[in-house]
């Protein structure tokens, strides 16, 4: 809406200059900021990764040397993990909606708000300095490998202070949103009536603020044992490597569900507006997110069956493992149960959150397989982990990225995207996806190592097959920021409410004003989801 026939000026047009951004409290405005930033690091991990594919689609040297092979492989690793998959929805789009969602004008701290953005942008700056300075990136992977990382010449220093700062812009964001969650909901929304988007985020936060630390500490005795050589994981000093992958995995498995469960918040939003049905099950959701972010804690030493655990231990990690399932499980049953007898309204953000549904639950029961011990024992460390990991990070939190992008979309700017272009854009991301990541899981079962340089010339046709896939997913993802950018400089006006939903988002002018609302949100009779009494 505009400013003539809401009476109030948009978000956008309340102050100008580049000032009035970077220094801004506003938690839309930084959101903004943070999609900016995070769209950037996105696309320099995706080239990373069109160069790899690139590489591997033959046997032999095709376009670098092993040690560029390794050194890119950690550097796309690092962006998409810290730059992108971990930040990325409670960033973007739990700073952007869930002061809304919860009926008030911003987070309970804004200064902190933009602090963590600050940090997220030296931590950025300085995992992308490698490239200049010493003998550049890391080549340990995304993980830092002990005893490896603390022996080799490349700045692995540099990359774990990145990550170690992006560490810290993760813990305020989540302080800020337990708080604003716990003090700021609107007066009449109980625990039991807010927006599930809220509910994944408060689980989110509280991995966030109690799991980050470790990983933090952990990093710094990277940094301090190749600074002094302390013997605190080589072992040819006394160090002890499995103590590293421990302390790395104890915050690293939480983590994945800091990835996913944000995620899962936005598919619960979509899938009832889109099936304009009340959503089944919403208590189950709720704990069910509490359920896997509690459970999370406790199933690290899954990446850890190889390293000479003892039966025991091997034996109560891989039940812990199957546990989890079952909270997820239960997400997606409701998801589906909600379309049941839904009227269902086939637009572009239902699509994405169609294939989250499947991709993720490859992703999942391919995940049994691992936590599975004599499975996991044939397949650790082969292309089926890179498959797996895939389908689980990219399946599930890039995908939600890209359908809550075209869900909120209109709310954010204000203008309609054509959706011939997007569902096209998506049948190429969809299929794209699925020939990239798919043949891994094949070659991965037959044996073929990950992370390798070069492969034996049996293992070609799916690692062309591959290649070929990963085009199909970067034109369509081009085909999809084209379209974003089109509907922002031409797209029709978008009305206050385009989908039909009745989250509080949808009662605020598009974009919203200043202070969020231009007047009282009215709470939804019987919850945020009941379509039956309000549809």
């Amino acid at each position: 809406m505009t400013e003539e026939i809401t009476g109030h000026k948009n978000f956008f047009e309340e102050k100008k200059g580049l000032a009035s951004w970077i220094f801004t409290t506003d938690h839309k405005r930084i959101a903004l900021l943070y999609l900016y930033s995070i769209g950037f690091f996105f696309l320099a991990a995706v080239f990373l990764g069109f160069l790899l594919r690139l590489e591997l689609i033959a046997p032999g040297k095709t376009i670098m040397e092993p040690q560029t092979y390794n050194q890119i492989f950690t550097l796309h690793g690092v962006i998409m993990i810290f730059l992108f998959i971990i930040p990325g929805i409670p960033a973007i789009f739990g700073n952007f909606f869930i002061p809304i969602i919860i009926g008030t004008d911003d987070v309970a701290f804004p200064r902190i708000n933009l602090v963590s953005w600050y940090l997220y942008m030296t931590g950025a700056f300085l995992a992308l300095g490698t490239l200049f300075f010493g003998e550049g990136p890391a080549d340990t992977g995304w993980t830092f490998y002990a005893p490896y990382s603390v022996k080799t010449g490349t700045n692995v220093s540099m990359s774990v202070l990145a990550a170690f700062i992006l560490g810290f812009s993760s813990i305020l964001t989540g302080l800020n949103f337990i708080v604003t969650i716990h003090r700021l909901r609107a007066p009449g929304m109980t625990w039991f009536r807010m927006p599930l988007m809220a509910w994944s985020t408060y689980a989110t936060s509280w991995i966030q603020i109690l799991a980050t630390p470790i990983v933090g500490i952990t990093l710094l005795m990277i940094v301090a044992e190749r600074s002094f050589g302390i013997g605190l994981f080589d072992p040819s000093i006394g160090g002890d490597p499995i103590l590293y992958q421990h302390l790395f995995w104890i915050y690293s498995h939480p983590a994945v569900y800091v990835m996913i469960l944000p995620a899962m918040g936005v598919i619960s939003e979509i899938i009832p507006t889109f099936a304009h049905r009340t959503i089944f099950g919403y208590k189950a959701i709720a704990m069910s997110s509490m359920a896997i972010a509690f459970t999370g804690y406790f199933v690290w030493a899954h990446h850890m069956f190889t390293t000479g655990l003892s039966s025991t231990a091997a034996l109560i990690f891989s039940l812990a493992t199957f546990f989890v399932a079952i909270p997820t499980a239960i997400k997606i049953f409701n998801w589906v149960a909600t379309l049941y007898k839904g009227s269902i309204d086939v637009k572009p953000p239902l699509l994405y959150a169609m294939a989250f549904v499947f991709l993720f639950l490859i992703g999942g029961l391919t995940g049994l397989v691992n936590g599975a011990i004599a499975a996991d024992i044939h397949v650790h460390d082969t292309t089926f982990i890179v498959g797996h990991f895939h389908y689980t990070m990219f399946g599930g939190v890039g995908i939600v990225f890209f359908g809550a992008m075209h869900y909120w979309f209109p709310k954010i700017w204000g203008k309609m995207y054509n959706f011939k272009i997007a569902n096209i854009a998506f049948a190429l991301i969809f299929i794209g996806f699925n020939a990239l990541y798919f043949p891994m899981l094949i070659s991965g079962l037959q044996g073929l190592p990950r992370r390798y340089y070069d492969y034996p010339a049996e293992f070609q046709l799916t690692n062309v097959i591959s290649t070929v896939g990963s085009w199909i997913l970067i034109v369509g993802i081009i085909l999809m920021i084209y379209n974003f950018f089109r509907a922002k400089k031409r797209g029709e006006k978008a009305p206050r409410n385009p989908w039909g939903g009745l989250g509080l988002e949808w009662q605020t002018p598009s974009p919203p004003p200043l202070h969020n609302f231009d007047k009282m949100p009215e709470l939804v009779e019987g919850g945020p989801y009941n379509y039956k009494d309000n549809y």
